[in-house]
């Protein structure tokens, strides 16, 4: 998910199903539960406030009171830009200095994870968790010290391709599908030796394939489909699922239209794919990374018209993938509602989830491979 569309979204989003004064209630309301006591990571998501105004970093009170009856504890969040872009390692430095401006003006509600220990701190103060990462190395390319400057600046994970080309490797809609790169390789080890996450989301199949087996440490695919239920670019076969679970890392399902090839997927598609993930890789290697704004989004004729110009910006930059097209809404509609991860893992519970595997699912598993990449 790229900047301007999760803007778009961010700025849509508002309670679609209800009110602020049943976040209020949600949250007043939610002590008790083993989900209100989870950690709950949503592994590729965005963070933003549709009641600020513009060019206000600091978070209303509205915002940041859904913001907590989301009970997610903590979001990745995406330093841009991805594509082949003319200046990628400028626009890198104006996007991390946006990241942190957010953070700083929101020191009461807003905590920049550095580490799995922070993980456990948000979730202790009742702050609200940013993971900064890449969804593409195109701002490292053959400057491979920039991932050392990177990590100073806070950034903790690193997508190797977006949907195209770059010198790592082919992404999802290469249809080459050349695999990893020599420079793709050697970006791998400097990832692992600056114990920085490898993320394979958005890569093309051999370049996922390639980039497992060459990794020596655990990794993720933070959001993708299962490519053995719907066979779309953008989801991940069941060896490359299994192989990421071999070398201890974490596949994350999205709430995205690929999930069905008719662009418009269900809460039972979520399920389906999630539960085939679960499967392949075992309940220890599944977690979520919606691709969506932690809000919900209110699609009313504002937002339908600013989507719309995203996704054609989108078509005429070679960017979209199969499905794309205007009029295709990047979510799930029947999780579009404040209480989407409450209510999905309610939904995996009556099909006979524990609570054990839940807590797993919704965070558990993510912040095991963040340990192991990170520290702390």
């Amino acid at each position: 998910m790229d900047i301007s569309r999760r803007s778009v979204l961010a700025g849509a989003a508002a309670l679609a199903v209800a009110g602020p004064a049943v976040a209020k209630s949600a949250i007043k309301g939610s002590g008790g539960d083993w989900y209100s006591r989870a950690i709950v990571i949503d592994a590729l998501g965005g963070t933003g406030d549709p009641y600020a105004a513009d060019g206000v970093t600091r978070m209303t009170d509205r915002g940041w009171a859904e913001t907590l009856a989301t009970g997610v504890t903590v979001v990745r969040d995406t330093v841009m830009p991805v594509g082949n872009v003319p200046d990628p390692w400028g626009d890198y430095q104006k996007d991390i200095a946006a990241k942190h401006e957010l953070i700083a003006a929101n020191p009461d509600r807003m905590l920049l994870i550095t580490s799995a220990a922070d993980i456990l701190k948000a979730k202790r103060e009742a702050k609200f968790g940013a993971i900064i990462g890449t969804q593409d190395s195109c701002m490292v390319g053959p400057n491979l010290d920039r991932l050392a400057e990177m990590k100073k600046d806070g950034v903790l994970t690193i997508q190797l391709t977006y949907n195209k080309r770059n010198l790592a490797g082919d992404g999802a809609l290469e249809p080459a599908n050349a695999g990893l790169s020599k420079l793709g390789k050697a970006t791998i080890e400097r990832i692992e030796a600056e114990k920085l996450l490898l993320d394979l989301s958005h890569g093309g199949a051999r370049t996922m394939a390639e980039a497992t087996a060459f990794a020596k440490r655990p990794l993720v695919i933070s959001h993708t489909g299962a490519r053995a239920l719907t066979d779309h670019p953008r989801n991940t076969d069941d060896a490359t699922i299994r192989a990421v679970a071999d070398k201890g890392g974490v596949v994350g399902v999205y709430f995205m239209p690929f999930l069905t090839l008719d662009s418009h997927p269900k809460a039972a598609d979520v399920i389906a794919h999630v539960e085939h993930v679960a499967r392949i890789a075992g309940e220890d290697h599944v977690g979520i990374g919606t691709d969506n704004g932690v809000l919900p989004t209110t699609l009313d004729e504002e937002t339908k018209k600013k989507l719309e110009k995203w996704q054609l910006e989108r078509i005429k930059a070679g960017i979209a993938s199969p499905g794309e097209a205007v009029g295709v809404y990047p979510m799930v509609a029947d999780y579009n509602s404040i209480d989407r991860y409450r209510r999905f893992a309610s939904d995996l519970a009556k099909r006979g989830w524990s609570q054990a595997r839940l807590e797993k699912l919704m965070g558990g598993n993510f912040l095991r491979v963040y340990r192991d990449a990170w520290g702390g």
